[in-house]
């Protein structure tokens, strides 16, 4: 029995094989071929693969996002099939004697260049289609399964970290739990885990081994505990804590359908935060209150170029009809920093959490948020809907923002085309700069959501991704409360509703302490709607409320 330790940071506790995320390899063997028949049979095997996968994915997109999501899978299975593209592979696997990897490697930069170089944008748009099909087919070719899991059976996946690219990509069916060598609490691996409602452990290092790959892992999500080849008594033990959390889990089921209210009589809203359409029946089965964050970027890393106005439409559109007359609040792009897609082709930046992210990229580049407005706007057609601008610092930046915004509603007023008079237009309050300013930004829109993990970050100068700093990236800092503080008595001033949709938000210590300083609404993972409903309903925030406030501004023991 071996045991590791490491930090949990979504709790439960789950048992399975242990397997190694596989990545695609970045260099590719370049080798001669004796027998070049065989070399292209190779070749033709892992096309027929490859188209095969893409059909699948065609079925899966056109049933979840409709036709135009589902197209660019049809192109690939063109482009695969292409009598061009074939040929040249053929040449070069019989005529030149390379191998199949090196030859499709070589046509691709071939075909993309001929593409990138052409006059009509639809055709340069093609050099991204022909990379992301061949390197489908290099990755059957070198045994490196797309979506990193290769298994019949569930997993208990580990990995030195995940991009958000690489998420969003996974087989979350097949996924027990997540083992990362590094990580934090607020990497997008640990985000994702808790969404899903699976342990997950972060920063084991170089502890869990190449070796144990296929061998029984037990991970405890809550403790950090990693067990492999567990004996039985320790097995035991685990099982029987599991079954202990399904149980209360089960009496938590008994919360649904229930107010979110305090004891006294205090009312909150409970939302849920959400990467993709397919989320929503998560929150609908725990009885979520609505969206309060719809991370839209997750529709962008998980295309190959820039996704369309009809393709984003179709995801909004499917989101807020799912959810009913249930709000929906859809934060426009927020890449940059640790969330980087290549086809932006964004210049290497020093320190690109301070740098051309989220907002600031959508006012440089107005013909990207533009395509986004739009399909928001036609979306907000089919349910309640709110959109938030992410990365705010300045006044002057919102009312670029929603200038632009009454420019869409224009068009698509010119065009016939219906969408909602009353969309809510919100903010996220992540920079120090925004909470300071709140008293100025409240005059412009309906709503603060307060982005925990990198006003936390900004405000204690702490790399939100950086495990080594550990107790140094403290959410809990009296600093960070107090800036929340500010924005609600900011917000309330001015008529306007404020809510947190950090991870912090489901943390149950500081429940108290929201309830105290005024937050309307709080947006969690789904998982966490029923435990923190459980949690409001036992406080009484007119007991606690003066001893908070006290410990809060220092009057009373420290934070």
């Amino acid at each position: 029995m071996i045991s590791i330790q490491g930090k949990g940071v979504s709790t439960g506790v789950a048992m399975g094989p242990l397997y190694f995320y596989t990545r695609a390899k970045s260099t590719i063997r370049r080798i001669k071929v004796t027998d070049t028949e065989a070399e292209w049979g190779r070749f033709k095997a892992a096309q027929a693969k490859a188209i095969e996968q893409l059909g699948e994915l065609y079925e899966k997109a056109l049933a979840e996002a409709g036709e135009e999501a589902a197209i660019l899978f049809e192109t690939h299975q063109m482009m695969a099939e292409d009598d061009d593209y074939v040929e040249s592979i053929e040449n070069l696997i019989k005529e030149d004697k390379l191998n199949a990897e090196a030859a499709v490697t070589d046509t691709a930069a071939q075909f993309a260049d001929m593409f990138a170089q052409m006059d009509d944008a639809y055709m340069q748009a093609r050099a991204a289609d022909v990379k992301d099909v061949s390197g489908r087919i290099i990755g059957i070719l070198t045994g490196v399964v797309q979506g990193g899991i290769d298994s019949d059976v569930p997993v208990v996946l580990a990995a030195d970290d995940l991009a958000p690219s690489e998420t969003v990509q996974l087989d979350k069916s097949k996924i027990l739990g997540f083992i990362t060598e590094g990580g934090s609490g607020s990497s997008h691996t640990a985000i994702l885990a808790r969404t899903m409602g699976i342990p997950a452990i972060i920063g084991v290092g170089k502890q869990v081994k190449a070796e144990y790959e296929g061998r029984d892992v037990i991970v405890d999500g809550g403790t950090g505990s990693i067990i492999i080849d567990a004996d039985e008594a320790t097995r035991n033990v685990m099982m029987a804590k599991r079954e202990e959390q399904i149980k209360q889990r089960k009496l938590l089921e008994q919360l649904k359908g229930q107010e979110n209210i305090t004891r006294d009589g205090q009312k909150i809203r409970v939302y849920c935060n959400i990467g993709n359409p397919e989320d929503v029946s998560t929150v609908l089965s725990n009885d979520g209150g609505g969206v309060g964050l719809f991370r839209s970027e997750f529709l962008y890393l998980n295309c190959s170029d820039y996704p369309t106005e009809d393709y984003q439409f179709e995801a909004y559109r499917q989101v807020l009809s799912d959810m009913g007359d249930k709000e929906v609040i859809i934060r426009t792009l927020d890449i940059g920093a640790d969330k980087q897609i290549d086809y932006f082709q964004m210049p290497k930046e020093e320190n690109p959490a301070l740098g051309n992210r989220a907002l600031r990229i959508c006012l440089n580049r107005p013909e990207i948020f533009k395509t986004q407005l739009r399909a928001l706007y036609r979306a907000s057609a089919y349910g309640k809907l709110g959109i938030m601008f992410p990365m705010v610092t300045s006044v002057w930046e919102v009312k670029e923002a929603k200038k632009l915004c009454e420019v869409v509603k224009k068009e698509l007023e010119a065009e016939g085309k219906p969408f909602s008079p009353d969309v809510e237009i919100g903010i996220m309050i992540e920079t120090p700069a925004a909470a300071v300013m709140s008293d100025r930004l409240a005059k412009l829109v309906d709503f603060f959501s307060c982005g925990t993990n990198d006003l936390t970050q900004y405000t204690l100068a702490c790399d939100r991704q950086n495990n080594d700093l550990g107790r140094f990236f403290n959410p809990h800092h009296p600093a960070v409360l107090r800036l929340l503080k500010m924005v609600c008595d900011n917000a309330h001033k001015n008529g306007v509703w404020v809510g947190i949709c950090g991870e912090l938000g489901a943390d149950l210590e500081l429940t108290e302490t929201f309830l105290s300083i005024g937050i309307d609404e709080l947006s969690v993972s789904p998982r966490s709607v029923l435990p923190l409903r459980q949690k409001i309903r036992e406080t009484n925030v007119s007991a606690v409320k003066e001893k908070v406030l006290a410990d809060l501004l220092g009057e009373g023991s420290a934070i």
